[in-house]
């Protein structure tokens, strides 16, 4: 009947990548700030609230390259089942995480609103702090950012940074991903943000 469900509150916090340092690669998948929390396991978040994950594993390439590799963050779709009231506090989606001593940045996190509207679904940047009202088939897909690479990468050594830049360039190991296409609207406005903070 389009009213909010009272009665529940739901609260995560979702990991990203490490940093890397002088002598280590940057963990990925890792809290790296306040929190000593565990996300919530799929089969109970699925059967206390009305959403499904979707998706939920590491963002892929997502690290800085170095000759230390910063790790990589986490991507996390749920799509909602009844009006929900969904709220984000988020950091990093403008300013990508830096490298250090000549490691690269890590890739900015970002955050999809994705309406379902019939056959068709409509993307749309949901900003990094914000809150909105979903429906029923309407998702939003959070991807952490990844860490900062240190130091410039040397294909001539055997560091572990250097040695995994080379394998994500081979076609049979890279996993192969389509980014959203930015159109008009919000996105567009969030892509023109993004060069210009």
């Amino acid at each position: 009947d389009g009213s909010v469900r009272d009665g529940f509150g739901y609260y995560e916090t979702i990991a990203g990548g490490a940093g890397a340092g002088p002598t280590w690669d940057g963990r990925s998948g890792v809290h790296t700030h306040m929190t000593n929390t565990r996300i919530t396991d799929p089969e109970i978040l699925e059967r206390r609230y009305p959403v499904l994950l979707r998706k939920f594993g590491l963002r892929e390439g997502s690290g800085g390259q170095g000759l230390h590799r910063g790790g990589d963050g986490c991507i996390r779709e749920l799509e909602f089942l009844d009006v929900i009231t969904v709220s984000l506090l988020t950091e990093r989606r403008v300013f990508s995480p830096y490298g250090l001593e000549g490691g690269e940045d890590g890739k900015a996190g970002r955050n999809i609103l994705i309406k379902k509207n019939g056959d068709t679904e409509r993307l749309l940047s949901f900003g990094a702090k914000n809150t909105t009202v979903v429906r029923p088939g309407d998702r939003i897909r959070i991807e952490t950012p990844g860490g900062g690479g240190w130091g410039k990468a040397d294909p001539t050594q055997s560091s572990t940074g250097a040695k995994r830049k080379r394998e994500h360039q081979t076609a049979d190991f890279m996993e192969v991903s389509v980014p959203y296409r930015v159109a008009g609207g919000s996105l567009g406005k969030y892509t023109s943000d993004q060069h210009t903070a």
